[in-house]
């Protein structure tokens, strides 16, 4: 069997560009440009540089069409910057690359912090350079400390809030693995559930047990019918992730039956004179590529 070989989405060479050769695809407005994410971009650029390249495709006339970086370019064109160094694309659909763009979760980021911490980088030039209070840059030396290593593995590329991982800190390891679990299976990182999920945890889990009888300031039957709605949503997650294995399998047969269907020319040629709706319907299942992400 011939394997269809892969093309690189970019050329493995970088070249630097001039800043006003590039075409943008959207606008960068002024309520953009007074977002916290614009200010820490700026930050960055202003105190250690571009360390991202711009990605872009080849135009005729010598231009090139930005695909990604349009806060950098607007970045670097207000601290007076005249080029960037830019990956060429091998393609110019724009949201493939942006679809693909690893967003640094607040774990990694810690890690990251920590590493130029014990490197000898000072807390402001961090600061400055994320666009962060100092306290903060202070606050990632202890952010996991309390949480155990099979959490940090389970969360390492999620955004978890830090006052989720405060709240984290709460539980005994057992049952930080447990809520780790349904952070996980739920897609929810708010402290919020967080905090809900510890409210309903036994006061034997929690890391002070005697501070955990302080905690209860509802009233009995409410706190009594917030843990019941807790609890039935933690099975709820559990029968979901179980049975989730076998719903794909299964969609994942039907798929290949459809597409088996749509490769025969009979079949097509009776579907659009009479079933159009039903042909529609079945080239969207097989275009979708939910099954294989």
């Amino acid at each position: 069997m011939r394997k269809t070989p892969v093309q690189a989405a970019f050329q493995f060479e970088g070249i630097s560009l001039r800043l006003d050769k590039l075409l943008p695809t959207r606008a960068i407005t002024d309520k953009l440009k007074a977002s916290v994410k614009y200010r820490s971009v700026l930050a960055s650029i202003t105190e250690v540089g571009l360390v991202e390249p711009l990605s872009v495709y080849p135009q005729k006339g010598g231009k090139y069409l930005l695909l990604d970086g349009h806060l950098r370019v607007e970045a670097l064109r207000e601290v007076g910057m005249t080029e960037a160094t830019c990956l060429i694309a091998t393609g110019d659909e724009g949201y493939t690359y942006n679809k693909q763009v690893n967003r640094v979760a607040p774990i990694q980021a810690n890690r990251m912090i920590l590493k130029a911490l014990n490197a000898g980088v000072p807390e402001a030039r961090i600061a400055k350079a994320l666009n962060l209070a100092v306290h903060t840059i202070r606050t990632n030396r202890s952010l996991l400390n309390g949480i155990c290593p099979e959490v940090v593995g389970l969360l390492k590329d999620k955004p978890v809030a830090h006052a989720t991982l405060a709240h984290i800190k709460k539980v005994k390891p057992i049952r930080q693995m447990e809520i780790a679990e349904l952070l996980v299976m739920s897609g929810t990182y708010s402290a919020t559930y967080a905090k809900a999920l510890v409210a309903i945890t036994p006061p034997d889990q929690l890391v002070d047990e005697g501070r955990s009888k302080k905690r209860p300031v509802a009233k009995p039957e409410e706190l009594a019918r917030i843990e019941h709605e807790v609890r039935v949503q933690e099975r709820d997650f559990r029968m979901v992730d179980e049975s989730y294995n076998e719903q794909v399998v299964a969609l994942t047969i039907a798929r290949g039956y459809l597409r088996a269907l749509l490769e025969n020319g009979r079949v097509v040629r009776h579907l659009t004179q009479h079933h159009q709706e039903f042909l529609t319907e079945f080239q969207r299942i097989v275009d979708s590529n939910g099954l294989d992400t």
